[in-house]
């Protein structure tokens, strides 16, 4: 239904510098298909959907609708909206409108139908987003996740082929969510093509047929759900999915600031969420390998990666230049190593000099 070529977007900044939001996105969109766009903030997620219906004009590339390309100048970009309806953060309701008047007026001029029939399709269209008792109401009289509602019913009186989603949810209090994304739900079910760029990862799970990952300008990764969330091929994929957080620091010489370490590490630990319990364990592996075990003969990297996810901890040690293990160095006795394998659910040193804990 919908493909896209060597998708580029360059905007100017106001300071006359070119930033590329779109490198080069490559896609194919198809008929009864719920595709998701992830991927971290600032990535171009919105802007690629504000191209497809050249709500945002592209630098360069193509983008072509059931084989008409709608960056050709001959080409009559109001009707290709027509059938393309799309759906904003901010609802952009008409405020001096009724809800019904929101959905009906623009079935009325653009495609002509007369009032009785758009009304009666909007009076459908409101119930089938439980808005039916709304529909005399100003915009200002209803909730975020009605508006949302309403916006709906309103790109649906359209009758488009495609709907194009930004972040639908991401302007509501989180107690209206819900309801916003139940009535997706519906239209997913129902068949109606969708692209929707949300950041609700459980929602994107449940109701895609495709995800798309974009990051550094491209389509990153591509595939089902369980491809994208169970098995990410890529390592800033899985950071995404996992929702990984990294705390790193390089320590020169045994000299390191100890104290100093540990507060980072509490601050890390804290602005994560990261448990009392595990962020205790954290600190005591740390101190143990640090002070311990491993011999400060060359700098050490320190990493520590916590999985919003999962929960669990990984924690590396790098010692740089290291030829020999350190592991099989220490006395299996050893009191140290004994309170590191306490503390932790793993220890393993997959090569010479770095050792990988996981909590």
């Amino acid at each position: 239904m919908i493909k896209v070529r060597h998708l580029k977007k360059v905007f100017l900044t106001p300071s006359g510098q070119e930033l590329t939001v779109l490198r080069d996105i490559n896609c194919d969109i198809h008929r009864g298909e719920v595709i998701s766009v992830i991927g971290p903030s600032g990535t171009g997620k919105s802007t690629f959907l504000r191209c497809l219906n050249r709500l945002e004009e592209p630098t360069s590339g193509m983008i072509e609708v059931d084989g008409m390309d709608i960056l050709s100048r001959k080409t009559d970009i109001s009707m290709v909206r027509r059938r393309m309806g799309m759906v904003f953060q901010n609802f952009n309701l008409f405020e001096h409108l009724t809800i019904l008047d929101n959905v009906t007026m623009c079935p009325m001029i653009l495609l002509g139908k007369s009032r009785e029939e758009a009304e009666s399709r909007g009076m459908a269209l409101l119930e089938n987003v439980g808005l039916h008792d709304k529909a005399g109401c100003l915009p200002e009289e209803l909730s975020g996740g009605q508006k949302q509602r309403a916006a709906i019913a309103r790109c649906l009186a359209m009758e488009p082929d495609i709907i194009l989603f930004d972040e639908p949810t991401s302007a509501l209090d989180p107690t209206m969510v819900s309801e916003v994304l139940a009535v997706i739900r519906h239209l997913a079910s129902q068949g109606m093509t969708m692209c929707i760029v949300s950041h609700e990862m459980q929602f994107v799970r449940d109701v895609s047929t495709r995800v798309l990952f974009l990051y550094d300008g491209v389509v990153y990764e591509d595939g089902t759900p369980e491809q994208i969330f169970d098995n990410p091929q890529k390592p800033v994929t899985q950071a995404f999915i996992n929702r990984i957080r990294t705390f790193d620091v390089t320590l020169a010489d045994s000299r390191f600031d100890l104290y100093g370490l540990m507060g980072n590490i509490r601050t890390f630990c804290n602005k994560y969420g990261v448990s009392l319990r595990t962020m205790e364990k954290v600190e005591h592996v740390t101190e143990e390998m640090l002070c311990q075990i491993i011999p400060f003969d060359a700098p050490v990297r320190f990493t520590v990666d916590y999985s919003e996810k999962t929960s669990r901890i990984h924690m590396v040690f790098v010692l740089e230049n290291s030829r020999g293990s350190i592991l099989s160095a220490v006395p299996d006795d050893s009191l140290s190593l004994m309170m590191v394998r306490g503390m932790s659910d793993s220890l393993s040193e997959p090569e010479p000099g770095r050792i990988c804990v996981v909590i």
